[in-house]
């Protein structure tokens, strides 16, 4: 089967929204532990939750080793996320195709 002319009308949801619902809530860890945990400030770990700040590969590596979630899971969660985002924008950016002479 061919993915070619395929159209998914779904929104991806932010990867934070997931390490949050399904890891540190799962855990029970409040986010101030979380954060202890990683190895980062809190306010960090709260904009990524968040979806105020995109997963960096450093945070999907603390992410995975601290909590067992595969890093390239979550950085293709981030990806897909971007690119919806960026899909949603595409009637802002002009650019013509480019025809070979």
């Amino acid at each position: 089967m061919t993915s070619e002319g395929l159209t998914v009308n779904m929104t991806p949801a932010h990867p934070g929204d997931f390490v949050r619902t399904e890891v540190i809530e799962e855990l029970g860890l409040s986010v101030t532990k979380a954060a202890e945990i990683l190895g980062v400030r809190r306010a960090t770990l709260s904009d990524l939750l968040n979806g105020r700040a995109a997963l960096s590969p450093e945070m999907a590596l603390r992410i995975e080793k601290a909590f067992d979630v595969r890093m390239d899971l979550l950085l293709q969660m981030q990806a897909w996320y971007d690119a919806a985002r960026m899909r949603a924008r595409a009637g802002e950016i002009s650019v013509r195709r480019y025809q070979p002479a």
